[in-house]
């Protein structure tokens, strides 16, 4: 592979360290020319570690160009790698001039990088915001600072994450710290606990608070030092703080070092502080010295620093926290040698150069496959109920993606939601507005495989609009070359004659395969005359969702004002064309507490629409209940749900998440979905809401409250999570074929 990297050449600190340790491992199998920006040390060490590169700098920017142009023209590289401002406006003409792919690395949030001059903030600053707009892809150093991306708008498909790696050597023998400090300058006695930082002194650093803290530490224990390892605008402010607090004793500041090893060989604590980071490289050069590790609470540092085991984490700016945990680790040497040791463990396991490289490659490839694919069609488009807030539609979704990402984990996905952003950000997937046609048609010319996702999407109970808009969407899909699946989905009703009749062409015409969640979808299909498809029963893809973790679920329920510990009678309702059956399930909630001392929880599934009418019921309940209305991740939901006693449901996948995990379910029929379910597994527990009746829904919470778990449905749970898997190998026959 031939890779050209463009870099500023100014480039201090963890970048340059990045940049100079992934090239100089990448020349050693690839063809790599590095071109800087600038003259100077970058230039000449990049040099000296056996990189080829080549130094542009005439001062006039139009030559710059020029002379960029002339260099890829000689080299013609594959893919053009971009590190920082001016290197990314940079390759943004050379994909502009020359049609190259080209990517950038964003080392660190770009809307603060120059917090310290105005100036800059406003003409490098937003050079790099539109560079980084037009380049093909971006690589972040940290998950945190992907996210940030995708909140800003940029397309999670665009997007690779790749985590800093460091060379661990064999440890090396004995090192004079003593020595080391006399030879620096800095007063430090035996017994004496240090702590260092290496960074740039700016403002994004923050450096103060560090110097606050050990201020505060130094009542508690007066042999607390702090070095300062670094340079920049700040330096003068520093040192008059470090002159108010009165700590000239413990704090030296020493000026930029390039023998940053040894600084943390010397001391004990490496520290932190910084306003934002993405994932510094600090870090790793202190864990590979074994210095125990205190850190500001910034990008992905906590992919490193598991807080209060290998290390302690602070929220930014805290020096009273900060403080706390500069003492505790100077009165426990035992402490600091356990930190010490288990950060080095981890980040030597997880975090190697040797990683980082293979990392790197890796999406090289991956981005040049694209490139080749996207000559022709690949990836998914997804289409279903989505971005509308219905948690069990959202579940689907995300079930469908994780399963997609099984088939290939760098495929591009798509999603048409009503509301795109959030779909974007909630998922890390792209993702367009459902009704934008124009957009709809243009990502299927380049599309492998259309998927309808999900749910009782051909039915006309609700409208026929959306039977002709989901129709029309397989229709077109397959005019513009996609293959085209319905994806673990429901059939019907669909009442209307005419409506039968354009179904059924359209599903036999332009459908590849139909996979089912239930038989009553697949006895609608044979009513409706649907034979041209293969169609296989397999499972509503929810089936495998797994709940969040305990401590989110209790985190929840506490903000909620909800005992996590108590058992609970559970209603997840809806309204259903004005029926009013209040009274009746209010009823029901008042026996089961009676009976059972258990309260009712109403748990809303689709929010905010779901809570109006869970209120309308909790207003005639008489006995304790609660309520549980505010917005939270599917995760939490399923783990509310597995908790309950016993669960009444109207909504479908309520009822789905709660089997998934043996809780007794009894449901409410509003439609042909929650009969079908409650066929398929067998269960009997199933009133039809126009014949619900106090009697007969007490006599089903008996059942429930009593036997706990139905064996039989219990069985038939882990049998439709196995039929899980036939939705995703048929869309993987599709997308292979």
């Amino acid at each position: 592979m031939r890779i050209m990297h463009l870099i500023g050449g100014g480039d201090v600190g963890g970048a340059r360290t990045h940049i100079m340790s992934l090239v100089g491992e990448l020349s050693k199998d690839n063809d790599v020319r590095l071109i800087s920006f600038r003259k100077g040390d970058f230039a000449r060490d990049a040099r000296e570690a056996g990189i080829d590169t080549v130094v542009i700098n005439t001062r006039v920017f139009i030559s710059d160009v020029i002379k960029l142009f002339r260099e890829v023209e000689r080299f013609s590289p594959d893919i053009v790698h971009c590190h920082g401002a001016k290197a990314n406006m940079m390759g943004v003409l050379v994909k502009a001039r020359f049609h190259k792919t080209v990517v950038s690395t964003v080392h660190s949030d770009y809307k603060l990088d120059y917090l310290h001059s105005p100036i800059r903030q406003h003409t490098f600053g937003v050079i790099n915001a539109w560079a980084l707009r037009r380049v093909d892809y971006r690589i972040t150093v940290a998950d945190s600072l992907r996210r940030v991306l995708i909140e800003r708008g940029f397309n999670p498909e665009k997007i690779f994450t790749m985590y800093n790696g460091i060379v661990f050597p064999e440890k090396t023998g004995p090192f004079d710290r003593m020595e080391y400090f006399k030879k620096i300058g800095f007063d430090v006695q035996e017994g004496d606990v240090v702590a260092g930082i290496a960074a740039r002194l700016t403002a994004v650093k923050d450096i103060k608070t560090g110097v606050r803290a050990v201020a505060k530490a130094v009542k508690s224990f007066p042999g607390i030092k702090y070095v300062i390892a670094g340079d920049g605008e700040e330096k003068d402010e520093i040192a008059s703080l470090i002159r108010e607090l009165g700590v000239e004793k413990n704090v030296f500041l020493l000026g930029w070092t390039n023998d940053v090893a040894s600084l943390f060989k010397a001391c004990d604590i490496n520290l932190l502080t910084s306003l934002s980071e993405a994932f510094p490289y600090s870090l790793l050069e202190g864990a590979r010295e074994e210095c125990a590790t205190i850190s500001s609470n910034v990008g992905g540092v906590s992919a490193l620093i598991d807080d209060g085991e290998n290390g302690y984490i602070f929220e930014p700016g805290d020096a009273e926290s900060l403080a706390g945990y500069l003492v505790k680790l100077a009165e426990d040497s035992d402490l600091r040698i356990s930190f010490a040791k288990s950060i080095r463990e981890k980040a030597e396991r997880e975090f190697s150069l040797e990683g980082m490289k293979n990392r790197q490659k890796n999406i090289y490839e991956t981005v040049l496959k694209r490139v080749d694919a996207e000559r022709g069609k690949s990836g998914v488009l997804i289409c279903g109920a989505y971005g509308r807030g219905n948690t069990g539609d959202e579940a689907i979704l995300k079930s469908i993606v994780s399963e997609m990402r099984g088939i290939d984990a760098e495929m591009p996905i798509c999603v048409m939601s009503r509301t795109p952003d959030d779909t974007r950000i909630g998922n890390e997937i792209d993702s367009i507005y459902t009704f934008n046609i124009p957009t709809f048609m243009k990502k299927a010319r380049h599309t492998k495989l259309f998927i309808n996702g999900g749910g009782s999407l051909i039915q006309d109970a609700t409208s026929s609009r959306s039977l002709y808009f989901y129709l029309f969407t397989l229709y077109m899909a397959k005019k513009l070359g996609c293959r085209v699946i319905m994806y673990g989905c429901g059939i019907g009703p669909v009442a209307r004659k005419a409506n039968q009749k354009i179904a059924s062409k359209v599903l036999n015409k332009y459908v590849d395969i139909i996979t089912l969640r239930d038989d009553i979808s697949r006895e609608e299909l044979l009513r409706l005359g649907v034979t041209k498809p293969e169609v296989h029963l397999a499972a509503d893809p929810t089936m495998g969702f797994v709940p969040a973790d305990d401590k989110q679920i209790d985190a929840y329920f506490d903000s909620q004002g909800v005992p996590k510990d108590g058992e609970y009678m559970c209603f997840c309702l809806r309204n259903w064309k004005k029926s009013d059956f209040n009274q009746t399930f209010a009823a029901a909630a008042e026996y089961a507490y009676n009976k059972y001392a258990l309260p009712a929880l109403f748990v809303p599934v689709e929010l905010p629409k779901d809570a109006d009418e869970a209120r309308k019921v909790a207003e005639q309940v008489r006995t304790p209940y609660y309520m549980m209305e505010s917005q939270r991740p599917i995760g939490v939901t399923i783990g509310i749900l597995k908790r309950m006693r016993a669960i009444v449901s109207m909504r479908l996948h309520a009822l789905v998440f709660a089997v998934g995990y043996g809780v007794p379910v009894i449901g409410v029929s509003y439609d042909i979905k929650v009969e079908g379910f409650m066929n398929y597994i067998g269960a009997d527990s199933l009133v039809k809401l126009e014949e619900l009746e106090l009697s007969k829904l007490c006599r089903m919470i008996d059942e429930a409250v009593e036997k706990r778990e139905d064996e039989r449905v219990a069985k038939m749970a882990q049998s439709l999570k196995e039929k899980c898997a036939i939705n995703s190998e048929c869309a993987r026959r599709l997308l292979k074929g």
